[in-house]
């Protein structure tokens, strides 16, 4: 096949034991803790809804580097949320919660970095919100571990500390909807695809971060993800 530009290189996440993940779409569930749903304002358990980055936002770090991510333009209100990250390997469309363990490759750590100001103020607006979620190197995730070698998470701590002092502190188990509901609502609305990536929600306690910030998180199981704010 004949380009008329060169083609982008593929975008792909280290894999524990060796290898490379390519990633086909990243796909986003937002207020899916019940404590960061106070904190932005909602309660209850509801419908769950979903944005989505482009594959290039990712920042890909093996377990045990620090990885580094510019401070983006036109923000002064950057925010981390640390998140679980599920891998698709298998594809599907109304894909049965209770058969979706079958379609997850793995999992890794991740965070959703966020132009929180222009998020907000798209809010206030009526506007699609992605000039606050799908930016350049807003989606840092670290190695990722197949579901062969973890098992199914259903719980453990997640947590991110910003210069040594935790923020952020949860439990898997306390997703409002869990991650095998999360498929069989996803793949309702789209085809799922091997390559997919799911970034499932944030616990409480989302914050600022400045420039020469270090943030490093964690969930049990997966290792960490340290990444500092050039």
């Amino acid at each position: 096949m004949s380009y008329v530009i060169p083609p982008a290189a593929p975008v792909t996440v280290p894999v524990a034991g060796g290898g490379e993940f390519p990633v086909h779409r990243i796909y986003c569930v937002g207020r899916n803790y019940a404590d960061h749903a106070v904190e932005m304002g909602f309660t209850g358990r509801e419908p769950p809804f979903f944005f989505m980055k482009p594959a290039d936002a990712i920042v890909a770090l093996p377990e045990g580097t620090t990885g580094t991510i510019a401070y983006p333009t036109l923000t002064a209100n950057l925010h981390h949320e640390i998140e679980l990250v599920v891998a698709i390997g298998k594809g599907g469309r109304h894909i049965a919660a209770a058969n979706a363990t079958g379609h997850i490759w793995g999992y890794a750590v991740g965070l959703d970095m966020t132009r929180r100001d222009l998020q907000n103020e798209m809010k206030k607006q009526g506007r699609p919100w992605c000039i606050g979620k799908a930016f350049e190197q807003s989606a840092p995730i670290g190695t990722l571990v197949p579901l062969a070698q973890t098992g199914e998470l259903l719980q453990g701590a997640i947590t991110l500390a910003v210069n040594g002092q935790v923020r952020q502190h949860g439990d898997l188990r306390d997703l409002i909807w869990s991650v095998n509901e999360t498929i069989e609502q996803l793949s309702a609305a789209w085809t799922l695809q091997p390559g997919d990536l799911i970034f499932t929600g944030t616990p409480a306690g989302v914050g600022a971060v400045a420039r020469g910030d270090v943030m490093e998180g964690a969930i049990a199981g997966l290792g960490t993800l340290k990444v500092a704010v050039a």
